[in-house]
């Protein structure tokens, strides 16, 4: 509950990965004086995430066990979520329960919008899917849809890809194994014709030509989140992940061969999940820390104002900080995440509940905030008109 000076707030961040400890990292600076504590369940990760954050500390956290999750958090004003999504719901719930904010990132499987009037109760706010994408996607939706008198298609294209493709995948990971396993599983919800329907992942395969990466495609995954909902009377909404040509070929093989499974196979006598297998191995073999990676992002909104057919498109292209080492994927998430956290945490961001990130970005000044302080790092958005 906002009962406290920024100047003086205790904020945990849940989650010290590739994400999390570049939030925490960026919140300190957005907050200075804030005391930041790094939280995980692996000692040495969260004791590393804290060494490069000037005063911060660090804990270990089991997201299993409720009750002291519950208390962890409940000793802070403020808590930055970036847990794999599996965790996500668990940590926003022990929040909302200790009356604590929230700004989040994890993919959970659960509707972050259940906990609403929970949130409203307790007074507390919590922003989900806060990263890249769900998230600044969110956000640019809902701010060219506050320009509209209407909104007829919203369409949302990213991808987290290398600088140039690597094989076999044409692809590194640069964020959660299990979380880009479950993009290529997890049925997608669309709108189509005006109603909200399930199409399968992988599906809805297209080239489109990025400028400044070249050809790409595109296919169908579930990263509308909250705008199914909240954007109603649209007749044509979706999300497509971008990846270098070949690469959904590749994963179908992948995906129809079992590797993506939950049902646990027998090996020498003990059960294997292939999912679990495979999000290990590609983690192994696709983490690659020294080939620099970009964000291409592209959202169109298109409607009618004042009469006529009019629209937006907004277009992102971050690329790897090879000086600070920070991934493009972390950049664009991580520091959307602290930006807005940083914007809560002073009391520029109203209203209690859970805010979906697009609901954020139909306030316009917020917006053009949030875009002027990601210039700032480096991060441009472009604008313009359909």
């Amino acid at each position: 509950m906002r009962l406290f000076s920024w100047l003086y707030m205790k904020v945990i961040v849940l989650g010290c990965g590739k994400i999390g400890s570049v939030m925490g990292g960026e919140f300190a600076r957005c907050v200075p004086g804030a005391e930041v504590t790094m939280a995980d369940i692996d000692e040495a990760r969260a004791r590393d995430a804290a060494s490069h954050i000037t005063g911060a500390g660090w804990t270990t956290i089991d997201t299993s066990d409720h009750g002291s999750l519950y208390d962890e958090v409940g000793g802070h004003d403020l808590a930055l979520g970036a847990l794999p999504g599996d965790y996500g719901y668990a940590a926003l719930k022990a929040a909302v329960e200790a009356g604590v904010d929230m700004v989040d990132v994890s993919f959970t499987p659960e509707d972050p919008t259940r906990l609403d009037e929970a949130a409203k109760e307790k007074g507390v706010t919590v922003v989900p899917d806060c990263g890249v994408a769900p998230g600044l996607s969110n956000i640019l939706v809902g701010y060219g849809a506050s320009r509209l008198d209407t909104v007829e298609k919203a369409h949302v294209m990213v991808g987290g890809i290398p600088e140039e493709p690597v094989p076999p995948l044409g692809y590194t990971v640069t964020w959660s194994a299990e979380g880009l396993v479950d993009e290529y599983v997890r049925d997608v919800r669309i709108v189509e014709g005006g109603e909200t329907v399930v199409v399968p992942a992988l599906s809805g395969l297209e080239e489109m030509t990025f400028p400044g990466v070249g050809v790409l495609e595109a296919f169908y995954t579930d990263g509308l989140r909250t705008l199914a909902d909240s954007l109603p009377g649209v007749d044509e909404m979706w999300e497509k992940t971008l990846r270098y040509p070949g690469h959904v070929e590749k994963v179908r093989l992948l995906r129809d061969l079992g590797f993506f499974s939950d049902e646990p196979v027998k090996v020498k006598g003990r059960l294997v999940s292939p999912r679990l297998a495979t999000a290990r191995l590609l983690e192994r073999s696709l983490w690659m820390p020294e080939v620099g990676d970009l964000l291409a992002m592209q959202i169109t909104v298109q409607g009618t104002a004042a009469g006529k057919q009019h629209g937006y498109v907004f277009r992102v292209l971050d690329r790897y900080d090879h000086e600070g080492g920070v991934s493009a994927m972390a950049r664009t998430t991580g520091y959307t995440a602290a930006i807005v956290a940083g914007m809560l945490a002073k009391g520029e961001i109203g209203g209690d509940g859970v805010v979906p990130p697009e609901r954020l970005g139909m306030d316009q000044e917020f917006t053009k905030r949030l875009l002027s302080e990601l210039k700032k790092r480096g991060i441009a958005i472009e604008e313009s008109l359909v």
